[in-house]
């Protein structure tokens, strides 16, 4: 039962006073209905699934008897109306961007009830109301709000109940939880919030943490922050609507004045990485010029290294004592669960070999999950994410206004997204395919939907790879290639990848800004876009553990592109290349980098420009580090 004590609807001391005629109502029992009173709402799957649930639909969208869909038209359209639907021109730099990766692998799970309604209709309803309950009393212990009577002219923001069942390494189940979120999307900009960035640590940031500290035989543990949002002060005036559940108050004329951050808010995790990073400091940490998400502190010549994604810390250091030491600081200012060594990180598997200095990180069951999700799991698995033998083109979109209404119905976008989290976080084998088929995110046909299912098809049949550091070549090397222009927008595509201790760090495969004249030109540029990553993570290794002495190697594959690089007498052959892309010769003339040619045969960034036969994307995958299973 919930323990109606933590909230009343006690009138704020600077609302309006309550009137004779309409008495302010006694503290209510925040207990929901029982399920017989509670009002009827049923969650109803897309058209999609139900197709595939009842076996009368296929996963192209179509009935297995061969009849097709029928889906409504787009807006304004009437049968044998032609339209064209655009395609995104953004290209998707899979190893720049960041995710909300918490929020992705919740989604992706699919088993958590997604309203308070069907929380209280399981059979673990129990263990949802207790978490409930948990939550419930954290925000009353952080005085998070005020019921006050509802002030007119005021925004009112919503709010709604998220329920997630968090579980190890093992799949086994940790605990419930119950947060209650702000619908952020109802608040309005300069009124509500105004500025909301909050920095997190960069995977790649991550990933190099993580592989020099295994390198060390360091010590590495994790810990989350109790409620953080709940830490932060906020500096505007929100009013929100009173909780789903809360009984006793009308919630027309009572809402809850905020005083504190909440979940879901637009300002939310501004306001709490304002606090921690306020609370780090005080406690002597200094944070990284290259990751704001990173956290360092030296102390008797001892390294204590802290990296935040919101409310999740991953900590490593040389001394056991020291990390014990700084826990135990911070968790006297933030309440904080300590999770011990690491094992799980953001839906990543961590596995420690200590005696060999090596960690691997795995995704299967991020994998296994989004497999369910799109109901992909007894699909052949096959030996390659791509098929080297198609080319994918603008021309392939639908333009038929049946086709395109049909197409509507598979989720092609939240397909690509499930997709994203695996490309950016373990596995750089699918990046390049990833990012090609995320340029028809707007019109798909299709021949990119019988792509997209390939890429599951062949996590279905990796799933178990994982991502290791340590027991390959020591220190920080880099490879850069380019493909020759051959999709229809006819830009190259760059890519890289650096590793560290033998596993990828770092990838990348974006499209190029503009169009090049030659191969060479394509490599050139491809190099410099290398080169822009290779000094930051020389920068940043340099700053929160100690400078590399050197130049770290870039290979590339080009050897005219190498002669250009490192030779000032090219003129005729660059003198149209915009001087942006001269990056490349800076950083080989004052020693950064040394580029240095490498055959075809060896190019581990290949994988990452063009769609590859079996023989050789299984060669690549295990030079960026790739292999499986991890041990358990």
């Amino acid at each position: 039962m919930y323990n109606s004590s933590l909230h009343g609807c006690d009138s704020d001391t600077d609302a309006e006073p309550t009137t004779a005629e309409s008495p302010p109502p006694s503290v209510p029992s925040t207990v929901p209905p029982a399920a017989s009173e509670r009002p009827k709402r049923t969650v109803k799957p897309s058209s999609y699934i139900n197709r595939l649930q009842s076996g009368e639909g296929t996963t192209e969208g179509t009935y297995r008897n061969g009849r097709a869909v029928g889906p409504e038209l787009p807006k304004g359209l009437q049968t044998g109306d032609t339209t064209v639907m655009g395609e995104s021109e953004e290209d998707l730099e899979l190893g720049g961007v960041e995710f909300a990766m918490g929020a992705a692998t919740s989604d992706a799970e699919g088993l958590d009830p997604r309203t308070l309604a069907e929380a209280q209709g399981r059979a673990d309803w129990p263990m949802w109301e207790e978490a409930i309950q948990k939550e419930l009393e954290s925000l009353q212990k952080a005085g998070t709000w005020k019921v006050v009577e509802r002030p007119p002219g005021k925004n009112i923001v919503g709010c709604k109940w998220v329920f997630r069942i968090k579980k190890d390494a093992f799949g086994r189940i940790e605990k419930y939880k119950a947060r209650l979120v702000a619908r952020g999307f109802t608040q309005v900009y300069g009124v509500d919030y105004t500025e909301t960035f909050a920095p997190v640590a960069k995977m790649a940031s991550l990933r190099t943490i993580l592989a020099i500290a295994a390198k060390n035989d360091w010590p590495i543990e994790v810990f989350d922050f109790n409620s953080a949002f709940l830490n932060g002060k906020l500096d505007e005036e929100i009013f929100m609507q009173l909780p789903p559940g809360f009984e006793g108050c009308d919630g027309r004329r009572f809402v809850a004045k905020l005083q504190k951050a909440l979940y879901g808010l637009k300002q939310g995790g501004r306001t709490w990485y304002q606090a921690l990073l306020r609370a780090l400091l005080d406690l002597g940490f200094t944070r990284s010029e290259y990751d704001h998400g990173v956290f360092y502190a030296r102390v008797d010549g001892k390294l204590v290294i802290l990296a935040i994604h919101v409310d999740d810390c991953t900590i490593t250091g040389s001394n056991q004592k020291l990390l014990d030491k700084y826990k135990t600081c911070i968790n006297d200012r933030y309440a904080m669960t300590d999770l011990g060594p690491i094992s799980w990180l953001l839906g990543i598997q961590a596995k420690r070999d200590r005696e060999r200095r090596t960690i691997t990180l795995s995704q299967q069951s991020y994998i296994e999950s989004i497999l369910a999700r799109f109901n992909f799991t007894d699909l052949k698995p096959l030996s390659i994410p791509m098929d080297p033998n198609i080319q994918f083109s603008k021309s392939q979109c639908p333009t038929d206004p049946l086709e395109v209404a049909r197409m509507r119905n598979i989720p092609y976008r939240e397909a690509i997204g499930s997709l994203m989290y695996a490309a950016i976080g373990t596995r750089p084998d699918i990046a390049f395919a990833v990012s090609t088929l995320s340029q028809f995110l707007e019109n798909p046909g299709h021949v990119h939907w019988e792509a997209v299912k390939r890429i599951f098809r062949y996590l279905s049949g990796t799933k178990d790879w994982g991502l290791t550091f340590g027991g390959g070549k020591d220190g920080l090397e880099g490879y850069t290639d380019a493909d020759g222009a051959s999709q229809d927008h006819r830009r190259a595509i760059s890519g890289y990848a650096f590793l560290i201790n033998g596993g990828a760090v770092s990838w990348s495969s974006r499209k190029q800004e503009l169009v090049t004249l030659s191969t060479a030109e394509a490599e050139y540029v491809a190099a410099t876009h290398a080169a822009k990553e290779a000094v930051w993570l020389r920068n940043f290794i340099g700053e929160v553990f100690e400078p590399i002495e050197g130049p770290t190697t870039l290979h590339c594959d080009n050897q005219s592109a190498v002669a250009i690089a490192t030779n000032g007498n090219y003129h005729a052959r660059t003198k149209h290349i915009d001087i942006r892309y001269h990056f490349i010769r800076f950083v080989v003339e004052n020693g950064t980098l040394k580029l240095v040619y490498c055959p075809t045969d060896d190019m581990t960034a290949d994988t990452l420009t063009k769609a590859l036969p079996s023989a050789k994307a299984k060669h690549f995958a295990k030079s960026l580090g790739l292999s499986g299973p991890i041990s358990t």
